[in-house]
């Protein structure tokens, strides 16, 4: 399941962030890739000595933490590895697949993968992220403070900047359900009680949805 969220940022975040960054000292982001993405990695990444990188870092998790439909749709157990990335002219991420396990020591698995533009689609030429499906390619390049979030299985790409700087923030998501299928009938149930009980309250019906949302949790939860 693929889908964007808007306004996942307020605009004081953003502009926060957008004035940490400019501030900030980056690194090669080569440093975090797997060993055969490398060959096709060329962007930046902020140091994540720099003294901002935990501020910034726990400001969009709260963001992601905050909204529904992420948590819906992604049941995140942890969201981890947020790596706040630069696309300065020329640069690239040819085709690729995100790592199945990230962190140090621990092993986080990577279920869901997020993007979350930071810069102005106005203020760079090029940068597309292009995820590939079954029978086509899909091509995004959302306003400053949205998302795109999409399952860490996919070939994705990010085409090379032509003008300008490209900011954003990416990051991943260890479900709570690791089946994608099983988090899409999940996110459909959840979002068939809510509208329910938006329209009629607690209804016979919702109670019957919540109850069967519940059970599969249990069933399908890691």
């Amino acid at each position: 399941m693929i889908f964007g969220i808007n306004e996942v940022l307020t605009p004081e975040e953003l502009k926060l962030i957008i004035e940490s960054l400019d501030k900030a000292d980056f690194v090669d982001g080569k440093t975090t890739a797997g060993w055969h993405a490398k060959f096709v990695k060329n962007n930046q990444q902020l140091n994540r000595q720099a003294s901002c990188f935990k501020d910034l870092h726990e400001l969009v998790k709260s963001a992601l933490k905050r909204n529904a439909l992420f948590q819906s749709a992604a049941q995140p157990k942890i969201i981890h590895s947020i790596v706040f990335s630069r696309y300065e002219k020329g640069m690239s991420y040819g085709r690729h697949v995100d790592n199945a396990f990230m962190g140090n020591q621990e092993f986080w698995r990577s279920d869901v993968s997020f993007t979350l533009f930071l810069s102005l689609p106005a203020s760079y030429q090029g940068g597309e992220l292009v995820i590939e499906c079954s029978d086509d390619e899909r091509i995004y390049k959302l306003e400053a403070g949205s998302m795109i979030v999409y399952p860490s299985s996919t070939l994705h790409r990010v085409e090379p900047v032509i003008e300008g700087v490209r900011l954003a923030v990416v990051g991943w998501v260890q479900s709570l359900i690791r089946d994608p299928n099983e988090r899409e009938i999940l996110f459909d149930l959840d979002t068939a009680r809510r509208s329910i009980f938006a329209k009629e309250g607690k209804t016979v019906e919702f109670d019957l949805l919540s109850k069967s949302y519940a059970n599969l949790l249990r069933k399908w939860g890691d």
